[in-house]
């Protein structure tokens, strides 16, 4: 899985890698913000939802999906799954990484979300998320760094990756479950709401008419497009293809389901989804 040294590296693709359909959301925001670049998604649809597994089966996961994706020919991946991201970037970056792709670059979806909720005013923060993203206080111990005195309230929310699946987003079931979550936290006085699972905003307009109006909803989508951008003009060195603007999408398991609600998701096609073993 090693590779050489090289400078002078081809034009790469930005990859994204999710548990399944969730990535889409980010994936849309970034087509919309930087359609320039060529973009390749996986979605681990044979192992959809990682919020219930263990720390060391996410990062195996997460391992696998990235040494495909640079395989590919991606130079940067953003793994755009909270549950990886808490559970497995770091302990990537750190050790994985610089001995197989030193050259290449991993980034996660929690970093954005922190920094634009500690440049904003809140003052009580609600975070929803996979049980293994809110156990794993990735949110609070971020948020403790950049903004002490930030009061947080999290929930875990594991039913709500298999309604965005299954594509039910706005049925009787799915605003009862959502109710039974969120008004604890509305009860609990947050004035704004972390959607920590990039699933999430695909429920966002139900999410924000049970909380009624006062309490902002951070939706991770255009706040990671916008840190990407950034980060990719501090990083030129990159070498990211801004000419083909290739599109390629793969998953592990359902093609033709996961075509039919990603083309809704994401408001186009997938000519060219692969099935894929990892």
């Amino acid at each position: 899985m090693s590779e050489r040294k090289n400078k002078n590296l081809t034009p790469a693709a930005i990859g994204m890698f999710d548990s399944g359909l969730g990535g889409l959301s980010v994936l849309r925001a970034l087509l919309e913000k930087l359609p320039e670049y060529s973009y390749f998604y996986l979605g681990d649809t044979a192992r959809v939802p990682y919020g219930e597994r263990s720390a060391e089966t996410i990062f195996t996961y997460t391992v696998e999906a990235v040494d495909f994706l640079f395989k590919q020919g991606c130079q940067l991946i953003i793994i755009a799954c909270n549950t990886a991201s808490s559970q497995a970037l770091r302990r990537l970056q750190q050790e994985w990484l610089p001995k197989n792709y030193p050259e290449r670059r991993v980034l996660g979806v929690i970093k954005p979300l922190v920094e634009a909720v500690a440049s904003s005013d809140a003052k009580h923060l609600g975070i929803i998320g996979t049980t293994a993203t809110i156990n794993s206080q990735a949110y609070p111990q971020e948020l403790e760094v950049l903004k002490p005195g930030l009061k947080t309230s999290a929930k875990a929310t594991p039913l709500l990756v298999p309604l965005v699946e299954e594509g039910r987003l706005d049925t009787p079931e799915t605003r009862l479950i959502l109710a039974s979550y969120l008004t604890p936290l509305k009860q609990a006085g947050i004035d704004s709401l972390i959607l920590a699972c990039t699933h999430y905003p695909y429920l966002e307009p139900v999410i924000s008419e049970l909380l009624g109006p006062g309490i902002l909803v951070y939706n991770p989508g255009m706040i990671i497009a916008d840190s990407l951008a950034q980060y990719l003009k501090r990083h030129p060195e990159l070498n990211l293809d801004t000419k083909s603007s290739a599109r390629r999408y793969y998953v592990t398991d359902a093609p033709a389901s996961f075509a039919q609600q990603a083309e809704k998701f994401l408001g186009q096609g997938l000519p060219n989804l692969e099935l894929v073993n990892l």
